[in-house]
Order: structure tokens, then sequence, then C-alpha cells
């Protein structure tokens, strides 16, 4: 599939997405397809990683793609909600297996597809242009509760 039949922003229009998973030839597969889709990817291989991504001054991150099951001292739930709290408002998409999901996702996540790994590209990529346009309609500071706050899962 080439960037254009994916939907590719505009080059005026490219955001950045945040694709965290432990497992690099995963991350490696859908950071190379999301790029040929036409975002700016960067990678963490660690929830502890990709929050030191995320404190960086200077990075403008408009979404996270999370693992659920990462080794450490955080996994792809506690990201989350550690997104939540320091970032609100920063979409944020779980993928996984389900087989831990379903009670913490309640918790964390917004009403979404399910989805598992192996990703289907083409439902990623529209789930992803949903959340990014919902949120440039949205003022970033507008979601009180974990209805509302912009982290799906995708199990």
């Amino acid at each position: 599939m080439t960037s254009t039949e994916a939907g590719a922003p505009s080059a005026a229009t490219v955001e950045t997405l945040l694709v965290v998973d432990d497992e690099v030839l995963i991350r490696l597969a859908i950071s190379d397809y999301l790029r040929e889709c036409g975002f700016k990817v960067i990678e963490a291989a660690s929830a502890e990683e990709a929050i030191v991504v995320l404190e960086q001054s200077g990075k403008t991150i408009d979404l996270v793609l999370s693992d659920v099951e990462m080794p450490g001292s955080m996994d792809g739930f506690a990201l989350s909600a550690w997104i939540r709290t320091h970032q609100p408002g920063l979409p944020v998409v779980m993928a996984g297996s389900p087989s831990r999901a379903a009670s913490a996702a309640a918790e964390l996540c917004e009403t979404g597809p399910q989805l598992s790994k192996p990703y289907d590209t083409q439902l990623l990529i529209d789930h992803i242009r949903r959340l990014l346009g919902t949120r440039k309609a949205s003022p970033a500071a507008t979601f009180p509760d974990a209805s509302q706050s912009g982290i799906t899962p995708l199990l």
C-alpha cells in the first residue's frame, strides 16, 4: 500500500507519533508502515524510554501507540495512566493480546475498536486519523474522566 492509498497527511500537517513496543521487529514494522503513511515516528523500547521522550522539551507528540505488555517497572497501562496524569488530552492507542487487558482497559480507555496484534494496518490508520481529528477539534484539557481520556484499546 502506498502512502497515498493510506491517506497520508499533507506535508504541512505531519503529525508525530510515539510508538512504544519492546519487541523490536514489531516496533520496526509498524513504525516503517506509519512513516510510509506520512507520519513522523519516534520509537521507544519501553514505557520508561517513552516517558523520557515525552518529557523532552521541544518534542511535540500528537499520539502514542503503545504495546500493553512490556518488561520493566511499567507496562502499557501504567504508561497510559502516566500520560493521562502528566499530559492530559494526548491520545493513546494501546495494542496487544486481550488476555489481561479487558478490566484494565475499562478503567483507562474510551470505547473504541478492539484489535489485536498483528495489526490490521488500515484499521490502525483509520483509528489514528479519527483520534487525531478529534484532538484537533477539542481543547487539550477537556478530558475529565477515563471515558474521555483519548486512550483507546486496540486489543
